[in-house]
């Protein structure tokens, strides 16, 4: 019963996956060849960088508290 529990999982998630990318090439066929400002690039690399910031140090909060045991059970 699992096994099949799991097979169903993976086909809604390749199902759900392949949705998002149908979606994604009608989306960016309408979107013509549109440029985008200095503004834009600089709104993209911080909005980037503050993304990957937030990740990063996320994960080392995650390690953090592993390895100190706050995770272990009382």
């Amino acid at each position: 019963m699992k096994r099949l529990a799991n097979w169903m999982a993976v086909g809604g998630a390749t199902v759900a996956v392949g949705a998002v990318i149908a979606v994604s090439v009608v989306n960016w066929g309408d979107a013509g060849n549109s440029g985008i400002s200095v503004n834009g690039w600089i709104a993209l690399v911080l909005g980037a960088t503050v993304t990957l910031a937030l990740g990063i140090g996320l994960m080392a909060l995650v390690f953090i508290s592993n390895r100190r045991g706050y995770d272990d059970p009382p």
